[in-house]
């Protein structure tokens, strides 16, 4: 954790606030905290600033805060990508948190297992959860979009044009296509596929939406893998 991220019900007053659980330990135990320290802290969807511990013990903690800085930008990246199966897909909630990644559009796809779509971290808790550890870790305020689409074939013929509009268009995919560019200057929509890819019929609608296929190389990449290693070349 590299940043308290702090929310409207943790506010016992005017600049003053009382945490317990999962942050006080962490405080406690990883940072090894005391009364006195200046921590840095950010307010959820808002400024970033810092806090001094007041009140420290085994139940709870009290700090005042001040709010004084934005925080980072996000990338101009509207990130689309098959339901990964589950135990990846905690990971990739804190990674595209981390990221900077601003809107994550979750999309069903020929080769996503049907089970996938029962687990429990795509309860909007769970979501929230780890988004909220990702921004924690990259000091970041600002909660990305998630957007769940089940049906894929629907999303792409009636929602993904206006979506993608005034982007740069591209399909994450395996086989003979140009390489992904670099550090593009402008904004992208990037939809990258489950394991073992896109299957053709996939491929051509987004291609029928103004998406182009790219490759990474001959090597075969983990999902989780192939989003930092995406969002890494690109911006």
């Amino acid at each position: 954790m590299n940043l308290l991220l702090l929310e409207p019900a943790d506010f016992i007053g005017q600049g003053r606030v009382r945490l317990a659980g999962r942050r006080l330990t962490h405080m406690r135990e990883v940072h090894r905290a005391a009364v006195g320290d200046s921590v840095r802290v950010g307010c959820l969807d808002g400024l970033m600033g810092d806090g001094v511990i007041h009140a420290l013990d085994t139940e709870h903690a009290e700090l005042s805060v001040a709010f004084d800085r934005p925080p980072p930008s996000k990338l101009p990246l509207t990130l689309i990508l098959a339901l990964p199966r589950p135990k990846m897909l905690r990971r990739v909630f804190q990674t595209i948190a981390t990221l900077g990644v601003p809107r994550l559009i979750l999309v069903n796809s020929y080769r996503v297992e049907k089970s996938f779509w029962q687990t429990p971290f795509l309860h909007p808790d769970s979501i929230r959860e780890n988004l909220v550890l990702g921004l924690e870790q990259a000091r970041d305020t600002v909660l990305p979009e998630v957007i769940v689409e089940k049906r894929f074939k629907p999303f792409v013929e009636d929602r993904l044009a206006t979506m993608a509009q005034g982007t740069q268009g591209l399909i994450a995919h395996p086989g003979d296509f140009p390489p992904c560019p670099r550090a593009l200057p402008g904004s992208v929509t990037l939809a990258i596929g489950p394991e073992g890819g896109w299957i053709p019929y996939e491929v051509e609608l987004l291609q029928e939406e103004g998406l182009q296929p790219v490759q990474m190389g001959e090597r075969i990449l983990r999902v989780e893998t192939a989003v930092t290693a995406l969002v890494s070349r690109l911006f």
